[in-house]
């Protein structure tokens, strides 16, 4: 499965990436890739993967040329972006930080970062835009389908959403190691506040799940649905 982003600056320069939800850590492809991608560099406190094996971060390598053909440009830089998946397209003029938001996440999401793929079933439903209440929504049903599963064939189920809370702790760890890695490369530019806002996102769940599920509640919890009935 592959989603594609076209984003056009207000100049009509036009970026496109493709991005393969399914693939494979290249090691040919960090052979290019600036110093801050070495795995070395920042590496996150609870990292799995082992330095002397491993040169490079795999999320970082994916992210560089990106992060390349973006540095320098300032957040609020307006631009047109087109999303293409399999089933749909989307269309938004927002500013050039929401547009990388959502192709970094997406990119980060499907790498081969043993952390970071924890997002994955979030990639393969991709929502470009999303608000902090749709990211709720969707990282809370997707979790609790998987406790569904584990119920059904005989795992434990935690309907509590402790195990995502404590998720989303890990991923913090990731999120505030990438920040010193990417920091002095993207100079305050639209890179640096994208990745703020795709992070300010996640610590959402580690940070303020329960207030987020409350506003959440009057939305699912309309009138009728306490009994089930739709």
């Amino acid at each position: 499965m592959t989603i594609e982003y076209r984003i056009t600056l207000d100049d009509n320069h036009e970026f496109n990436y493709r991005v393969e939800l399914n693939r494979s850590y290249d090691p040919a492809a960090a052979n290019d890739a600036p110093r801050w991608t070495r795995l070395d560099h920042e590496q996150c406190s609870n990292c799995p993967l082992n330095k002397d094996i491993n040169t490079h971060c795999p999320a970082a390598v994916d992210l560089y040329q990106v992060i390349e053909d973006f540095r320098g440009l300032p957040a609020f830089k307006k631009a047109k972006v087109r999303v293409i998946t399999a089933e749909r397209e989307y269309y938004k003029e927002v500013s050039l930080e929401a547009g990388l938001r959502a192709l970094l996440g997406v990119l980060m999401a499907t790498s081969a970062c043993p952390m970071l793929c924890r997002l994955k079933p979030m990639a393969q439903q991709h929502l470009p835009f999303a608000s902090n209440q749709e990211f709720i929504l969707r990282t809370v049903s997707l979790y609790l389908m998987r406790q569904y599963y584990n119920m059904r064939e005989g795992r434990h189920a935690d309907w509590e959403l402790k195990g995502l809370v404590k998720n989303y702790q890990q991923l913090q760890l990731v999120n505030q190691a990438f920040w010193q890695r990417i920091h002095d490369t993207c100079e305050n530019d639209s890179n640096l506040k994208a990745f703020l806002s795709f992070f300010s996102m996640a610590s959402s769940v580690s940070y303020s799940l329960e207030a987020q599920l409350s506003k959440i509640r009057p939305l699912v919890m309309s009138s009728g649905t306490e009994l089930g009935v739709f």
